[in-house]
């Protein structure tokens, strides 16, 4: 009888475990693309000035952009930049912006996501969420299919979409309270 027992014990405990990792998995796979207001550390400035740039070297961070770590990113020029210790340029790359653009100003990383489904019906993993335009969360991320995004400009979508290993990079460098800057 005891061994009957320890059998239906171990069972009813496999099955508690069980529920638990698909009420994870579900909940991981369906937490809000947006969690919450996002804060700016400070005011977006509308209509601001396009940051002056190196016109000799296109890829060079752009000045005014700020101090210390922080990611920076262009949204006329398409392009971020990962910005170390030192005011150092540790990676630049291109990136495909949504059809919902941030304001100019100076934002934190607030949500990220290892991989859902990005409001455009694609596949994204390392998504790194900084801020909302319009009621659409802002953020960057990277197709699991490495795919070039085309925003379909009927659909407000906030990814701005970057290359796997460029999202490699942004997902390492750019966590929870890391500063954004978005420039023109």
């Amino acid at each position: 009888m005891a061994s009957s027992s320890a059998g239906i014990v171990t069972g009813l405990v496999a099955a508690a475990f069980v529920t638990i990792g698909v009420l994870a998995h579900q909940a991981s796979v369906t937490t809000p693309a947006d969690l919450g207001p996002a804060h700016a550390t400070v005011s977006p400035a509308p209509g601001a000035v396009k940051a002056p740039r190196d016109r000799r070297h296109p890829d060079a961070l752009p000045a005014g952009s700020g101090t210390g770590e922080r990611v920076v990113y262009s949204v006329d020029d398409d392009r971020v930049w990962l910005v170390g210790p030192g005011n150092k340029v540790r990676h630049t790359f291109a990136v495909t912006p949504g059809s919902v653009d941030p304001a100019p100003g100076a934002y934190t990383v607030t949500s990220r996501s290892s991989r859902i489904t990005g409001s455009d019906g694609v596949l994204v993993e390392h998504v790194v969420r900084f801020t909302s335009a319009g009621g659409v969360a802002v953020g960057f991320s990277a197709a699991v299919d490495d795919a070039a995004a085309k925003p379909d400009p009927d659909r407000p979508t906030g990814g701005i979409r970057e290359s796997r290993a460029d999202g490699d990079a942004m997902w390492e460098f750019a966590t929870i309270g890391r500063p954004v800057v978005v420039v023109r």
